[in-house]
């Protein structure tokens, strides 16, 4: 008998206890940008220790970007990554065991500076549109939906897009470069604080399309592999994230204590960003998977293999399923 094994018995221990104490501590690597909205949480489940609570040992992996995040966790550098179920989805449907637990429900927003004369979708023919996502980005997508339904006309056709880094399309609005954007929900209302007016929002987009405007869209993601072979992780970062999120949602001195890393210019974008994450927390029921794969069915009809990848149908197993 080890002396571990006899250690363990003479604190009545026993065997069945074994693996559970043996996975203790568990690392888990989550790769993000180290100044996200992803970093907060994260930042404050370390601070408190409430990985450690749960039985892992939680740590971040700064990247520049999401392929950076991507490329680690399909190289088992990473453990987890945080992005958008359409491209967990994807990657099932190739064969991956990706699957994806809700980290916020936030959304991006169309984006007008306050002496624009636009108020609405059917103002922006003809006009230059800032999108910080890409030509797939999914908030662009659902735009280009609406635009066909209820305006009669192709956004993306009768618009002028331009792609570039969100912090670069902020500064274009802010001197008139482009008459609208397109961005993550941060610099929205960072840029709201200094004075933009939001004239459409990516929820109200989806309710008018018959979607479910609270789906969340960005969850951590992790093979179901990796769990199952570690005492299942997956379970412990979801409990610590809950607790995370029950404190940042309450706790003003914790945001207090966040501040520094939050890249506020002023009170106003400081508060702003507060209540901006605090709107975006996921409720605690299951994401609804039918009015998913809606959404999935749409961005296909649109975005196509670019987006969604050769099968246009969501991939079973997408949502993590905590049951159990």
């Amino acid at each position: 008998m080890t002396t571990r094994r006899l250690l363990l018995q003479l604190l009545g221990v026993g065997p069945a206890l074994l693996p559970r104490l043996a996975r203790a501590g568990q690392p888990v690597r989550i790769a993000t940008l180290k100044t996200g909205t992803v970093a907060w949480e994260i930042d404050t489940i370390i601070h408190h220790k409430l990985d450690k609570k749960h039985g892992i040992d939680l740590s971040l992996i700064p990247v520049a970007g999401k392929q950076g995040a991507d490329v680690l966790l399909a190289g088992g550098e990473a453990d987890v990554i945080v992005t958008d179920w359409i491209w967990v989805s994807r990657q099932r449907n190739s064969g991956a065991d990706y699957t994806f637990l809700p980290y916020s429900k936030q959304v991006g927003a169309i984006l007008v500076s306050a002496e624009s004369p636009l108020n609405g979708i059917a103002d922006l023919k003809g006009r230059t549109i800032g999108i910080a996502g890409g030509p797939t980005d999914k908030s662009w997508v659902i735009f280009q939906a609406l635009a066909r339904k209820d305006f009669g006309f192709d956004l993306a056709q009768e618009a002028e897009p331009v792609f570039a880094a969100p912090p670069l399309l902020s500064e274009k609005l802010q001197v008139g470069e482009v008459d609208a954007l397109i961005t993550f929900w941060h610099f929205a209302a960072k840029l709201k604080a200094r004075g933009a007016r939001e004239i459409a929002s990516v929820a109200d987009a989806a309710t008018s399309l018959g979607l479910d405007a609270g789906t969340p869209l960005l969850g951590y993601v992790y093979s179901e592999s990796w769990s199952a072979a570690n005492g299942e992780p997956a379970r412990a970062l979801a409990a610590a994230s809950a607790d995370a999120k029950a404190m940042l949602a309450s706790d003003d001195a914790e945001w207090d204590r966040l501040r520094p890393m939050m890249n506020a210019a002023n009170d106003a974008e400081f508060e702003a960003l507060k209540q901006g994450f605090r709107a975006g927390l996921p409720g605690k029921e299951p994401v609804n998977v039918e009015a998913a794969a809606s959404l999935f069915a749409l961005l296909a009809s649109i975005g196509g293999q670019d987006l969604v990848g050769e099968k246009p149908e969501l991939a079973p197993g997408t949502f993590a399923n905590m049951k159990g």
